[in-house]
């Protein structure tokens, strides 16, 4: 087997998103997952085709297409963030999301893991494992009763916030140069959504939100500190990707930081361009590894939620980036690690497992 050949399981992707916009136009969401589609970035044949064997799906409620500001003379822009959604109407979007991926787990086309037993089993078959993720908790109330009746379906991770504000939190916008500390962090609802994930055994995800609501979570949390899909400040300062002070905070709760594709979150010049090299993508990873070590450093693609590489494409191409990174001395186990492995620590940990189970 070639030294890059590895079998991933990605921190975020929005392909649920994706098959509720099909269904919404009168397709098939498990027809368009199991058969193939020509649009977005994952469907089984693409996946199983890339070794993409399982990752977080999320959950995600959108408020209107994300459309990027254009960049001024100086490439900067500051996209205005994104109007509050009422929660009614998310729940009810979500609960949509949430049959789709229940009717690809009836129908085989993947499996929803609950545990990292679970996980392994799947990819050893080489199954697709997924993971409800919810990007944004707007469909969740401030009693919290609504988080419970998602856990009982399986939801295992959640980001208290979107790039918008809720009642929970604040997010940051997408914005290019700006820093991530550009707002207040979590609420009062917030600190209690955080403990009772911690209670539940629901993953914490620090994606989107401001950098005071990383210091609020990082305070309160009993977990490791985890950024599902977020790159490196100094190499792209946009308002998404983490400060060095933030990435040593993960390092030093043992966490894991996974690389997002987004070419805006990748390139020096933070712009929204497809023929964006690999080795940008190589050089985040690097920075993650040197600040924080190989064992908090991950994948977390954004596929179907961002442009990404043209060297990539989709899910077929995801070896593509294991090749690049073999190529610059990466070895077989911090592959591994990268790939999956780190990943399976921090599910095994925020589970509330005693370890992950190897099969």
């Amino acid at each position: 087997m070639p030294l890059h050949k590895q079998a991933v399981f990605d921190g975020h992707n929005d392909v649920l998103l994706r098959l509720w916009k099909h269904a919404a136009q009168g397709g098939d969401p498990i027809l368009e997952y199991g058969e193939g589609a020509s649009e977005g970035h994952i469907d089984a044949p693409r996946a199983r085709r890339g070794g993409l064997h399982g990752g977080f799906c999320a959950i995600f409620v959108p408020s209107g297409e994300l459309i990027l500001a254009t960049p001024d003379a100086n490439g900067h822009y500051i996209t205005p963030m994104s109007q509050p959604v009422d929660r009614i109407a998310a729940l009810e979007t979500a609960r949509e999301l949430l049959d789709i991926a229940l009717r690809l787990d009836r129908a085989g086309l993947w499996t929803l893991c609950r545990s990292t037993a679970q996980i392994r089993a799947t990819m050893a078959r080489d199954g697709f494992a997924a993971v409800l993720h919810m990007e944004g908790c707007e469909a969740i109330d401030a009693d919290l009763a609504v988080l419970e009746s998602f856990y009982a379906d399986g939801l295992r991770s959640l980001g208290p916030v979107w790039s918008r504000h809720n009642i929970f939190g604040h997010g940051v916008p997408f914005a290019y140069p700006m820093s991530p500390d550009c707002g207040p962090g979590l609420t009062g609802a917030g600190f209690e959504l955080i403990r009772a994930c911690n209670r539940l055994g629901i993953v914490v995800d620090l994606a989107h939100i401001t950098e005071q609501g990383f210091w609020d979570v990082a305070r309160t949390s009993d977990q490791p500190l985890v950024v599902s899909h977020s790159n490196a400040h100094a190499l792209t300062p946009v308002a998404r990707n983490l400060t060095d002070r933030q990435l040593d905070a993960v390092r030093e709760s043992q966490g894991l930081v996974g690389l997002n594709y987004a070419t805006t979150m990748l390139r020096p010049d933070g712009q929204e361009n497809a023929q964006t090299p690999l080795c940008d993508m190589v050089r985040h990873i690097h920075h993650l590894v040197e600040r924080m070590g190989i064992d908090c450093v991950a994948l977390g693609s954004d596929f179907d939620g961002a442009t990404i590489p043209a060297a990539l494409a989709d899910a077929a191409g995801q070896q593509n980036l294991l090749v690049a990174l073999a190529a610059d001395g990466f070895n077989a186990d911090d592959l591994s690690k990268i790939c999956r492995e780190n990943w399976l620590r921090i599910l095994g940990r925020a589970w509330h497992e005693d370890t992950p189970s190897k099969q």
